[in-house]
């Protein structure tokens, strides 16, 4: 059965984004990037929500930004908003429920899954008891003021045992963990 791999980028304080600030805070740097590189070779396919979906086939459509890879692979987008046909390669519109396709994908399928962005989608799965791995990448700054898009927001009470960590250039954390989804907390 393949993995579902949740992958997140955040602030230390748990944003995924932040009021005028840039792309990755604007401290990916070439450690960071190469590991990116290496990791957009894997084959997988990339689960996302609309948002994430417009704004990534926007980056496309644009060309301000280095999709290839991306554009590449197999891509499932989870929408009741888009309508066929949609315009990056290789890309599926589901418009049903989110949980309930993965857990088929998992049953009947053989490639891994793995999110992009897309926070409801991310926490439907989790909730939904979907998800094998959660990978974060933690950028040091703390978004208090300008932090958008709270990626926990909304989460239940999760255990999380540590398999893999790494430092990238000094400064950005890279964490994964197996997550066990609690009913409240632990006794």
């Amino acid at each position: 059965m393949p993995e579902l791999m949740v992958d997140v980028i955040t602030s230390l304080d748990g944003f995924s984004s932040a009021e005028g600030w840039p792309g990755l805070w604007g401290l990916g740097g070439p450690e960071y990037f190469a590991w990116l590189g290496e990791d957009a070779a894997a084959s997988y396919t990339s689960l996302m929500g609309a948002t994430t979906y417009r704004m990534f086939a926007g980056f496309v459509e644009s060309g301000e930004e280095d999709m290839d890879g991306l554009t590449a692979m197999d891509k499932v987008v989870f929408s009741s908003t888009l309508e066929e046909p949609l315009t990056w390669a290789n890309t599926r519109l589901v418009p049903g429920d989110a949980a309930d396709v993965v857990r088929r994908m998992k049953e009947d399928g053989d490639t891994p899954l793995r999110t992009i962005g897309s926070l409801s989608l991310c926490r439907s799965l989790l909730v939904a008891g979907l998800v094998d791995r959660l990978r974060v990448v933690v950028f040091p700054v703390i978004n208090g003021a300008s932090g958008r898009e709270h990626f926990y927001t909304g989460w239940p009470d999760v255990a999380l045992e540590t398999v893999d960590h790494r430092t990238f250039d000094g400064r950005l954390q890279m964490m994964e963990f197996v997550p066990t989804v609690l009913d409240g907390p632990p006794t």
